[in-house]
């Protein structure tokens, strides 16, 4: 028996929409399910008992029972995809990154005022027991005055993953810090603060004639608050992920958040105060011959249905969405002398 009885649907069928159809399945109600290739909706739709629609237009005309749409379409196709359904007065659950431009982000967020309904950023590495933990630390005062930030993101993507797939496309993707990480600067946003200052170099090494971007980067930033950070990120590291990690230096402690997918609390020396007792994390989402970011994907419906039907708090404003894709836009305009 569903624990909700609000009605989803999913546009786009591909990866990460079979984990959201698993929680809309386990927790609510999936009505609908649209995809441009007929063969996608039809097996999810049939998996889950489910309405196919090939055709956004035609599924939000069609399925009036429709409360909220999760977009799970390529990373450019986010902007459009949400204000179709906000338009048609849904709320939406939006997969990372919220869109590709920060004026896009805007355009979703005005549409969703428009129309009263809310619209959900995922930023599912939040729910990650050590950051969890960790922000409360840093919200309570005990690392005293932030220094510095070393955030370091080593993950492989071989040419496999980006063969006949909107991945890799400049378009579509966006690129490595959209598409892979994200979610890594987002947290950067929500512990530390804003970013006032950014100095970028990046490169393709590994991937030419692969992907229409960079698979390599090294960023220093500048925060609001005065504290310097470094950000090193690859999708060059040699046959697997190694490491997604997080370090902060404070006037009280030095805390790193480590694994692969900053999911464990590798290193803690604080003034007073020690984190114990850290309850074990989801298993990282693994897509076959990759493996993705820690699956917290059944957190983020859990707050959706909370909000949606108790009244309680968002975990992540559409507001922190653009945040991030703002920063990550400050990130690649330095970068390319822009």
């Amino acid at each position: 028996m569903s624990e909700s009885c609000l009605n989803f649907a999913i546009i786009g069928c591909g990866r990460i929409a079979q984990r959201h159809a698993e929680h809309i399945h386990n927790k609510a109600v999936l009505s609908a399910v649209c995809d441009i290739v007929p063969e996608k909706a039809e097996a999810m739709a049939q998996k889950f008992h489910a309405k196919a629609f090939y055709s956004v237009e035609e599924m939000l005309q069609s399925d009036t029972s429709i409360d909220i749409v999760s977009v799970c379409s390529p990373n450019g196709l986010h902007a459009e995809h949400s204000i179709q359904a906000l338009n048609a007065v849904k709320h939406v659950l939006c997969e990372k990154p919220m869109a590709l431009s920060a004026e896009d982000c805007g355009r979703m967020i005005q549409a969703a005022e428009k129309h009263n309904r809310r619209l959900f950023a995922i930023k599912q590495n939040r729910y990650n027991p050590p950051v969890a933990a960790v922000k409360q630390m840093i919200d309570e005062g005990r690392l005293g005055k932030i220094y510095s930030i070393q955030l370091n993101c080593f993950w492989n993507r071989n040419e496999d993953y980006y063969k006949n797939s909107w991945k890799g496309t400049k378009e579509l993707d966006g690129g490595t810090l959209y598409t892979q990480f994200s979610h890594f600067i987002d947290l950067l946003y929500w512990m530390i603060g804003d970013i006032s200052e950014v100095k970028a170099m990046m490169d393709n090494y590994h991937h030419n004639g692969i992907i229409e971007f960079e698979d390599t980067g090294v960023v220093i930033l500048r925060f609001v608050n005065g504290a310097i950070g470094t950000v090193n990120y690859t999708v060059n590291s040699f046959q697997k992920n190694m490491e997604g990690s997080l370090t902060i230096f404070g006037e009280k402690g030095t805390v790193k958040i480590g694994g692969q997918y900053l999911n464990e609390l590798e290193y803690q020396q604080i003034d007073g105060y020690r984190i114990d007792n850290l309850p074990e994390g989801n298993k990282p989402n693994n897509y076959g011959n990759y493996v993705g970011s820690m699956s917290n994907h059944n957190l983020v419906y859990d707050n959706v249905i909370n909000v949606l039907e108790k009244g309680g708090s968002i975990t992540t404003s559409a507001f922190e969405g653009l945040k991030t894709v703002e920063i990550i836009q400050k990130i690649y305009a330095s970068a390319h002398g822009k």
